[in-house]
């Protein structure tokens, strides 16, 4: 991935104090605790399930599309953030995804064929290059996305921009292609803000940010 990783500490500030500090180990041990003992899970649910009130009073049209996020968005990669120690390692991330080890997130699978069966296109938009759309077409299919209009990476020429950039530029060229998107299902407000969001659809990612 392009973008540097910052192991998200705020959600563990246990202080009244704002200078009060965290010793690492014991965040990054809180942020385990909160993928693995279901919070995630039940935090997810609830926002999912508000999306969908939310789509439903949506009139869908002839190109009405909803933009998907990949990573921490359909495809989840906590085995990975575990292996890196919730760092980050760029061969690890690389052999990850050739391997196509991360899996569907099932909560975001379950919003995913609610749109399709109502009859949305769905696109997914990432940011990772264009060296590994073939890996990430394949890890998508392998976990059951099927029936998506299309994959866009990022070009090399797309790299100099970040990320928010680059994800509100392809949003406007797609809109200036006749879509109509409706919303935008992201992990990152980076994913999300920018002209031609429709509904933000922010899912919990405690893992890192994206800051721009």
């Amino acid at each position: 991935m392009k973008y540097f990783l910052i192991l998200l500490l705020s959600i563990i500030i246990i202080s009244c104090s704002p200078n009060q500090l965290v010793n690492l180990r014991i965040a990054k041990d809180t942020v385990k605790d909160y993928y693995e003992s279901g919070k995630y899970d039940e935090e997810m649910k609830e926002v999912i399930g508000d999306a969908k009130e939310k789509i439903d009073k949506v009139e869908i049209k002839k190109n009405s599309v909803v933009i998907f996020d990949v990573d921490e968005t359909a495809l989840n990669n906590y085995g990975l953030a575990k292996q890196m120690d919730f760092g980050y390692v760029y061969d690890l991330n690389k052999k990850w995804n050739e391997e196509l080890k991360a899996p569907a997130i099932k909560e975001t699978q379950d919003l995913y064929f609610y749109l399709l069966n109502k009859g949305f296109k769905i696109i997914f938009l990432t940011g990772r290059n264009s060296s590994e759309y073939d890996v990430t077409y394949k890890n998508l299919i392998q976990e059951g996305y099927s029936g998506f209009d299309t994959l866009i990476t990022q070009s090399k020429e797309d790299q100099k921009l970040k990320a928010q950039e680059f994800k509100s530029k392809v949003r406007t060229e797609l809109t200036n292609q006749g879509y109509e998107i409706v919303g935008t299902v992201g992990d990152q407000w980076t994913d999300l803000n920018g002209p031609y969001s429709g509904i933000k659809i922010k899912l919990p990612n405690y893992l890192y940010e994206i800051k721009y």
